[in-house]
């Protein structure tokens, strides 16, 4: 088994756990005009700097609540950009399947990975690698942050629906889609366009399950790059 896909295993299971024993994380719908007002009231404890300060600290106390505002928040972020894409992942990626590595080739992971996150902090195939290649260095405690960090995105993104077509989950960068498929042991064949900003991703059937696909709502981040991005 690759060490990424036992990461993806952890992170689903502490991602479902963080969303039982959360009972204020009920699956429900996105209210993006309520998220706009929390993350932008500096009274408020949601109100984004303080929600970013958190995630950048050794925080390991928010709740999926204070995640999915910071997740659905960054839509209002003057830098979001749904399709960013940072120089550095590719020299990750490159690294990371030449395996086995050697301390050299796992301290540019480190190096790389930490500067792709910088750019974007919601990518988390490098929260996979970096959560690797920190276990690798045997960084428990800074393992432990990272791993918490992905598990909580995880589960405020599958706070937002159950990914059927009635209540889809609410993704905020296209890669988010396949990421959650993945985490969910499934592995994408097919992805679809169901209109009005509705996606399908279908998956392999697996013995005993009769899962065929899911449904994500990419409303919100096609709202934003159609704004910012209009000849795309």
């Amino acid at each position: 088994m690759k060490h990424s896909t036992i990461i993806l295993i952890l992170a689903l299971a502490a991602a479902l756990s963080a969303l039982a024993a959360d009972n204020k994380n009920t699956t429900r719908k996105v209210d993006f005009d309520h998220v706009k007002e929390v993350i932008s009231n500096p009274n408020s404890i949601y109100y984004y700097p303080k929600l970013l300060q958190s995630f950048n600290s050794n925080d390991t106390v928010m709740t999926v609540e204070a995640y999915r505002n910071l997740y659905y928040g960054y839509t209002f972020q003057e830098d979001y950009n749904p399709f960013r894409e940072s120089v550095y992942t590719t020299k990750v990626e490159q690294l990371y399947y030449k395996q086995p590595h050697t301390r050299a080739e796992c301290d540019s992971i480190d190096k790389y990975a930490s500067l792709a996150l910088k750019d974007n902090i919601f990518d988390m195939n490098q929260m996979q690698f970096f959560i690797f290649v920190l276990k690798e260095k045997k960084k428990h405690a800074r393992v432990a942050i990272r791993q918490f960090r992905l598990n909580r995105l995880v589960a405020a993104i599958m706070s937002s629906g159950k990914g059927t077509k009635e209540e889809p989950w609410v993704v905020i960068a296209p890669e988010h889609e396949y990421n959650i498929v993945n985490f969910l042991g499934y592995v994408a064949i097919d992805h679809r366009d169901e209109g009005n900003g509705i996606e399908y991703v279908a998956v392999e059937r697996k013995e005993g399950k009769n899962v065929e696909g899911f449904y994500f709502d990419v409303r919100r981040m096609m709202e934003v790059a159609a704004i910012k991005f209009p000849d795309i």
